[in-house]
């Protein structure tokens, strides 16, 4: 097997998010389950967001988020995902490049615009997400660098995605192409609503395709369709070698095949916005897996990582996360 040259490449959806707040009242005028993330159409997008208060705006999306975070924590990226030739085409390739990735993803030259996630953050600091999904839709197999994929250590796999059969496509193809050159796999669940639209398809790639699984509490609940953690603990170690249960503010369950970790979440300066906090303990944990961590110190880097993206607004890292890990590291 050749020396990787990346840690981590991810495919996922190409996102800009538009994030406001907003009462609950808001969410129930529009029809919004709290929580949850809901996809929509182009003209939704528009009536939505023209009926939101002052906004945020920033590149998002599920895979981007971890991938930018693990670069800001001094890990070497790899993106793959679809935007459009447009003014957030650009907005989100200038941001991920700038990051650190590796981008070469051509854009769409016609089609459906650059995606969009609008956003909206109750005072109880939950984000409901309404997601277009736009150019995202047209990523099939061609647009899976088989080359990149071979480079990194492991390819990451963004649940959102699998709303698209060509996407589906393109997960196989790159978990074949990830496997043949003795490189891993992980998967991110996303969301419970993704989970139960795929459940079945996704309990065969995490069987067949998944060597690291990343899922908070109520996607593995829907996953296996039970109300028992415990007992989706137990199936779920049977199906991959590692998984990541996060469970909000107390903290991580991480899975080997003979252990399990109860990792505590680290403490917050402030809780503004939990968008994101998934992604970050993803990227946190991942970097620490390409640097040979033991899986304690996996878990809590994660948590460090996403006690710092709900800080703030948005989902990608205000303050330069190595700095974060390495005080903490040697405290």
């Amino acid at each position: 097997m050749a020396a990787s040259t990346l840690d981590v490449v991810g495919i996922g959806n190409a996102i800009v998010d538009v994030i406001a707040s907003a009462e609950d009242d808001f969410l129930v005028r529009h029809g919004m389950v709290k929580g949850s993330m809901m996809l929509i159409d182009e003209a939704r997008a528009e009536a939505i967001y023209n009926a939101m208060g002052s906004a945020v705006v920033s590149s998002g999306g599920s895979a981007g988020n971890t991938i930018a975070g693990i670069a800001s924590l001094g890990g070497k990226t790899g993106f793959i995902g679809k935007v459009r030739d447009d003014a957030l085409g650009r907005e989100f390739r200038h941001d991920i490049v700038a990051a650190g990735a590796v981008f070469p993803t051509a854009p769409a030259g016609d089609g459906p615009a650059t995606a969009r996630c609008l956003i909206l953050v109750t005072p109880d600091s939950q984000r409901t997400m309404n997601t277009f999904l736009g150019a995202c839709v047209n990523l099939t197999t061609d647009d899976i660098d088989a080359d990149l994929i071979a480079s990194a250590q492991f390819t990451y796999l963004e649940g959102y995605l699998y709303d698209q059969p060509a996407a589906q496509e393109a997960f196989h193809k790159a978990s074949e192409i990830a496997h043949e050159a003795g490189r891993k796999v992980a998967l991110s669940l996303s969301d419970p609503f993704c989970v139960q639209r795929h459940r079945s398809a996704f309990m065969k790639l995490v069987d067949h395709h998944v060597d690291m699984l990343f899922c908070n509490e109520g996607e593995v609940l829907a996953l296996f369709e039970t109300e028992n953690l415990q007992r989706a603990i137990v199936r779920l170690r049977s199906m991959t070698e590692l998984a990541a249960i996060t469970c909000g503010a107390y903290g991580s369950i991480v899975l080997s095949a003979d252990e399990t970790i109860e990792i505590p979440a680290a403490p917050a300066t402030q809780v503004v916005d939990t968008t994101g906090a998934g992604d970050l303990y993803a990227a946190g944990f991942l970097f620490g897996l390409t640097r040979k961590a033991q899986l304690a110190q996996c878990g809590r880097f994660g948590s460090l990582a996403a006690s710092e993206i709900i800080s703030h607004f948005g989902a990608r890292p205000q303050t330069p996360l190595h700095e974060l890990i390495g005080v903490s590291s040697a405290g």
